[in-house]
């Protein structure tokens, strides 16, 4: 059989759509315990403080423009969630933090294959991905050191660990320790969005939301109407546990919440 001849004067070394998939990590390669102990010592490697850190290294196609991560997943998993919405916001620098060393590895690697395809060739958004990457880190106990006052706008926290037994509840993601840091690293007006399959904790969440000070309830379709729907469509059914929880016909609770400022009355004279 004579050999076909190339249609496409595309270089041989370049990426092209038929082995973009070969590039991509395979889960089966980067085995994990399903969680980690947050209150285990981690080796882990942290600034002392946010303007220590150089982010040049996470995005290399963004150095020198002063910019710092503005949406942070915290407990990323696989990186659904990054990877749906780098796109969709090329300037917003987003961030992924994961305890687990597996887990943040092929999120690592996930997003090295998805920027190595992102060709004119192969992607209709050329910079896709260079907006988004990856930390090992305990959100737990080190937010603060990555992140300044008031320079996010987005939080994510999607189907965190339910820890069911009571005297696991300290290890829950949302409490009113971890709440005022949250609200220290958000701006005002910025969103905290959460959402779970699990009734109990989502009224956890919730009841600690709303019982803070710097944090007021928004209904689904208010940030709908702000255009936020690509974000909270991304939420439901961007992520492995949502995902799973589709094919299981099992029910998610969403609950979103804005940062206000809180203004400080004048003394009486």
């Amino acid at each position: 059989m004579p050999k076909r001849k190339r249609t496409s004067d595309q270089p041989s070394d370049q990426p092209s759509p038929a082995n973009v998939p070969s590039l991509l990590p395979q889960k089966k390669h980067y085995r994990q315990r399903a969680h980690a102990n947050p209150f285990s010592d981690h080796a882990l490697v942290y600034p002392a403080s946010p303007a220590e850190y150089d982010w040049s290294t996470h995005y290399p196609a963004f150095a020198g423009s002063g910019k710092t991560p503005a949406f942070a997943d915290i407990g990323c998993g696989f990186g659904g969630l990054l990877i749906t919405l780098a796109p969709l916001f090329p300037d917003t620098l987003m961030l992924g933090l994961e305890i687990r060393v597996q887990v943040t590895q092929y999120v690592h690697d996930r997003i090295a294959a998805l920027r190595a395809t992102s060709a004119p060739q192969i992607s209709p958004h050329p910079s896709s991905y260079q907006n988004v990457s990856v930390i090992r880190a305990n959100a737990m106990k080190f937010l603060p050191n990555f992140f300044p006052k008031a320079s996010l706008t987005s939080l994510f926290f999607l189907f965190p660990d339910p820890h069911f037994k009571a005297r696991k509840h300290k290890a829950r993601i949302i409490s009113s320790t971890l709440l005022a840091e949250y609200a220290y690293i958000l701006a005002p007006g910025g969103l905290v969005y959460t959402i779970t399959d699990v009734q109990d904790l989502a009224q956890w969440m919730r009841a600690h939301l709303e019982a803070h000070p710097l944090f007021q309830f928004v209904e689904e379709e208010e940030l709908r109407k702000e255009g936020k729907g690509p974000i909270l469509d991304a939420v439901y059914g961007s992520t492995e546990e949502g995902k799973k929880v589709e094919r299981n016909g099992g029910e998610k609770w969403l609950a979103c919440f804005r940062r206000i400022e809180m203004h400080r009355q004048a003394p009486p004279t």
